[in-house]
């Protein structure tokens, strides 16, 4: 029933059982009892009535005006015949209590009762109907909103667009695919990193092809009753059916898809009965049907290869990370919304970030718009897409944080060691920015910008990156004689490139050409049913390479400060002064140091430094080393030496 009448039902009930409230008679003016005896031994009342239980009199005088008072209960035997004697018409009564008021005690608890009664009935049929739905498929259908979502809403991915319009003509046109016989693939499997919009590509599909869009995840299979995945399966499928022409998406297949008897735990688990009756729900409806199956995965590796076959998702579109010119187009619509200035140069900073996911951008773009609304500025400046690129990259600017003297100066020899290398490298990215400035868990940064998206990574490229990050570590040994622990990311960062170029990249003459997986196992257990690939005598000349590739890279580091140790004191005491310098003017300080000994730093530093206008105003960076150097003793700058 509507909720609207149980308010109905509730005021008609009120109204009854305090209608004499509410609904009272005129009872006229009021007099004192005493008043009332004067006026019946005066004859001047005509009729009057009086309540046995409570004493109230009420009546009418002889000119037709009425009264009430209230006289004692009960009354006297002098006074009621008094009244009797002149009162022409004078009554008593005993009024009896209504129906509804007599029924009320006995209502009550009744209702109660019923109440009761009911909230256990309707919870009961709560707990049955979710018990029986619990096979149901947790699908969200989209219909109303399929115009809504096109390829005109996907920035950007030009080329996964073209691979994928065939599912787009099939749902539109399948009577032309039948006549010449053409089989479109049943399923499309969109893989691809984090955060590259991989889902909103399959909305986007099913926008274009005008079908309902079915979209759940991986996780909605599982659940802690045994058989309901595969229950949920089949009602998905049946659900698909009826619509007719669909497309059916599931993000995050792996959940549900990895590879079955990998790792510990046998066949027989919940998860693997999922995926056998997904596997057979594919191979049960034919491609004329007009129901297209589309997932998404960052880890198709782990997929099991029945999933992969042709039949079921025979068709793999890689949605990989933007390119320049889609990064654009990706700002351009995040901006749409947004009040941007006219400094802000969209194409710059495309350039300038490289590696970044759709995701990424738009977080970009809306930590630029907080820290324009932080300054109190009406738009969107270019500094404010700055401060949001060393805020995403670099972390949070930790202003509290109080260093020593002692840590400054180390910090800044070791940034301004990576700074100078990065430099005067002819192979290495080119250097962005340094600061000394603490962010995020780093007492220092140094950026590198490339000039372009690289896709594959040449040796003399990876050698100078892994002198740049030895940089730092070679540079406090240079000045102070002894290394910190502010080396601890760079070298981590090192001896991994180190590894996969002997292990993977084939850049070892001992090793030879040959390649092998990374040691990172994906399912538990799994190392326990797979041989190891290269014997331990293998592994120990691995070892001897890597740490002759990092011996070699360190020399050549050593060699480059010493070289440089002019420009290496300039940039540092540079860091100590601004705490933040351009690349650009790391590259005019190391000139200055590499013409020789010179005067005052002060006077050689505000030269290089002189014309500021153009720090900071280039794209983000993609190679980031820092420094978490943390000492104890502090120094003040006037104990500096000049270089």
């Amino acid at each position: 029933m509507p909720r609207w009448i149980w308010f109905v039902v509730l005021g008609l009930l009120a109204a009854l059982l305090f209608s004499n409230v509410f609904g009272g008679d005129d009872n006229g003016e009021e007099i004192s009892f005493r008043a009332f005896v004067d006026s019946a031994q005066t004859n001047q009342i005509e009729e009057a009535e009086y309540n046995n239980n409570t004493g109230d009199i009420k009546g009418t005088m002889v000119d037709g005006s009425r009264f009430h008072t209230t006289g004692p209960v009960p009354l006297s035997e002098q006074v009621e015949q008094d009244l009797r004697n002149n009162i022409t018409t004078f009554e008593f009564h005993t009024p009896k209590n209504s129906f509804w008021v007599s029924l009320l005690p006995l209502l009550i608890p009744v209702g109660l009762i019923f109440l009761i009664f009911w909230w256990f009935q309707r919870r009961a049929q709560g707990q049955m109907s979710g018990i029986m739905s619990i096979g149901r498929s947790k699908a969200k259908t989209y219909t109303t909103e399929r115009p809504g979502t096109t390829f005109e809403d996907v920035a950007g991915y030009e080329g996964v667009k073209k691979e994928i319009v065939e599912v787009v003509d099939f749902l539109k046109h399948p009577d032309k695919f039948a006549q010449i016989g053409a089989r479109i693939p049943k399923g499309v499997l969109l893989v691809g990193p984090p955060g590259t919009g991989k889902t909103l590509i399959a909305r986007a599909v099913a926008g274009e092809a005008g079908v309902p869009f079915l979209s759940v995840t991986g996780s909605d299979f599982m659940e802690m009753f045994v058989g309901v995945g595969a229950s949920r399966v089949r009602d998905l499928f049946q659900s698909a059916r009826k619509m007719g022409r669909a497309i059916i998406f599931i993000d995050e297949i792996d959940s549900i898809g990895r590879k079955r008897g990998a790792g510990l735990g046998g066949g027989h688990d919940e998860r693997e009965q999922t995926l056998n009756q997904m596997l057979a729900e594919m191979d049960g409806f034919e491609a004329t049907e007009g129901i297209v199956m589309m997932a998404a995965t960052n880890r198709p590796d782990i997929l099991d290869p029945a999933l992969l076959r042709p039949g079921r998702f025979d068709r793999q579109v890689v949605v990989p990370l933007p390119e320049a010119d889609d990064r654009l187009q990706i700002l351009n619509v995040h901006v749409r919304s947004k009040k941007i200035a006219a400094d802000v140069d969209l194409p710059m900073i495309a350039r300038g970030s490289p590696g970044m996911s759709g995701a990424d951008l738009a977080n970009l773009v809306n930590e630029a718009a907080l820290f324009a609304v932080r300054s109190d500025s009406d738009q969107i400046r270019m500094i404010h897409f700055e401060n949001a690129r060393d805020r995403v990259l670099m972390g949070q600017r930790r202003e509290s944080m109080v260093m020593s003297e002692e840590e400054r100066q180390i910090t800044a020899y070791h940034e301004a060691g990576h700074a100078v290398c990065a430099a005067v490298l002819p192979h290495a990215d080119p250097l962005h920015k340094v600061t000394i400035i603490p962010r995020g868990m780093a007492l220092g940064v140094t950026m590198t910008l490339p000039e372009e998206d690289r896709h594959t990574l040449r040796r003399n490229y990876l050698d100078d990156m892994l002198v740049m990050r030895m940089g730092g570590r070679i540079a406090e040994e240079l000045v102070f004689g002894v290394s910190s622990s502010g080396a601890a990311d760079d070298l981590a960062g090192a001896t991994e490139f180190a590894r996969r170029m002997v292990r993977e990249w084939g850049m070892s003459d001992r090793i030879g050409p040959m390649a092998w997986r990374s040691a990172g196992q994906v399912f538990l257990g799994d190392e326990m049913m797979t041989n190891r690939e290269y014997s331990d005598e293998t592994a120990r000349v691995i070892d001897e390479e890597v740490a002759e590739i990092l011996r070699t890279q360190e020399n050549r580091c050593r060699e480059v400060l010493s070289k440089h140790r002019n420009g290496l004191d300039l940039v540092a005491r540079a860091l100590l002064e601004h705490e933040t310098i351009s690349g650009e003017e790391v590259g005019r300080l190391v000139e200055l140091g590499a013409e020789g000994p010179v005067g005052d730093p002060r006077d050689v530093i505000g030269a290089a430094l002189s014309s500021r206008s153009t720090a900071g105003t280039r794209g983000s960076a993609t190679t980031t080393v820092a420094s978490t150097a943390e000492l104890e003793e502090p120094d003040t700058p006037e104990s500096w030496s000049a270089p």
